[in-house]
């Protein structure tokens, strides 16, 4: 049996999904037409800006409402950490409450991510499994009702904002396709943290003991990641260290880039990035909370440092300088190199080439 039980947890984020703030109508047709036009046109702006050329093909978009992307990403949930759950569980033997775990864990699970379907517009689907339909992956995915929503609140001139969405979504998917090595790594970093987790009472104690402690001290447990980092050993904390320096890098390059490449392309850019940006920082008491739970509080600080390290790197090396990041992992800026440019890049310098250069 599954330790975590996914039709429910589609069920429940499908049914938050249709129920928080519902968007009005939209015409989906010229929506999809747009974004499929502008899938194409960002792939190639992002190509020449970049030089990363997938080698999983061209892009394909998917327009889907709230409902279907809440669906799709229990989906990968599933596909990313349902068999290192799996061992979990075999290692660590029957348990007559698993039955009743797995569907608190579902519904959990389905909650925040059918909340998240209300404030997300665009995302690349990066993993990919064999066992799957090819058609289901490698998808760049846009909530039609979500960017409806802002275009007709903001008066968005709807064909500019569509191009300027993809151009962020289709550097993440040069990224992770055109870096021959970056898509494995990610995921061998993620399954290795979610292979180590302890949920054993001992542990618990000590993470609350450890929050005590940091709450006396004026700091707040959830700053640093939400519960993932709170619950984390000091082992999986340094890999999650890790993980962040490597998504500020791959945000800041994608916000730089989105810019870049819009430039002449989408003369409201700046616009959108400040409206985008207020919405961020306005959320309502309980969503802040919400988004500190999950760690997104992080992540939104991950693209400001992102920025500054992509910019600080730029500034004294000059604008494909920090294509020496794509060379292998060891290459990857540090935590402490994402707010030190100068020392990521003296460090990469003295590298020997990697292995994994191949393309570079």
């Amino acid at each position: 049996m599954d330790a975590v039980d996914w039709d429910l947890a589609a069920k429940v984020a499908a049914g938050i999904a249709g129920r928080i703030s519902p968007p009005g109508a939209y015409d989906r047709a010229g929506l999809e037409s747009d974004l499929m036009a502008a899938t194409a046109e960002a792939e190639e702006l992002v190509a020449e800006e970049t030089g990363l050329r997938s080698t999983t093909g061209p892009a394909r978009a998917r327009v889907v409402n709230r409902e279907d992307w809440a669906r799709a990403n229990v989906a990968t949930f599933r596909r990313l950490i349902g068999p290192v759950l799996g061992r979990l569980g075999a290692k660590k033997g029957p348990n007559p409450l698993a039955p009743v775990l797995g569907k608190v864990t579902a519904a959990e699970l389905g909650a925040l991510l059918g909340w998240m379907s209300t404030r997300v517009l665009g995302q690349y689907d990066l993993l990919l499994t064999e066992d799957e339909n090819p058609e289901d992956q490698d998808l760049v995915y846009y909530v039609g009702p979500n960017i409806a929503a802002l275009e007709r609140r903001f008066d968005f001139p709807p064909k500019e904002f569509r191009l300027w969405i993809a151009l962020h979504e289709l550097t993440h998917r040069a990224q992770f396709t055109g870096v021959p090595w970056l898509r494995h790594h990610f995921v061998s970093q993620v399954d290795g943290i979610v292979g180590s987790l302890r949920v054993d009472p001992g542990h618990l104690m000590t993470v609350v003991r450890r929050s005590i402690e940091e709450l006396r001290d004026g700091r707040n447990p959830l700053d640093e990641g939400g519960l993932a980092a709170m619950f984390a050993t000091p082992d999986q904390r340094k890999t999650l260290e890790s993980l962040g320096a490597m998504m500020s890098l791959l945000e800041g390059h994608g916000d730089v880039i989105m810019n870049r490449a819009a430039k002449g392309r989408v003369p409201n850019g700046d616009r959108f990035h400040e409206v985008l940006h207020a919405r961020r920082a306005s959320a309502g008491p309980a969503a802040k909370a919400l988004q500190k739970l999950l760690g997104l509080e992080a992540k939104m600080r991950q693209y400001e440092a992102g920025e500054r390290f992509i910019g600080g790197v730029e500034e004294i090396a000059g604008e494909r300088a920090i294509d020496a990041a794509w060379k292998g992992p060891e290459f990857l800026p540090t935590k402490a190199e994402i707010a030190d440019p100068a020392a990521w890049l003296a460090r990469v310098s003295a590298l020997p080439p990697s292995a994994l250069a191949s393309n570079f």
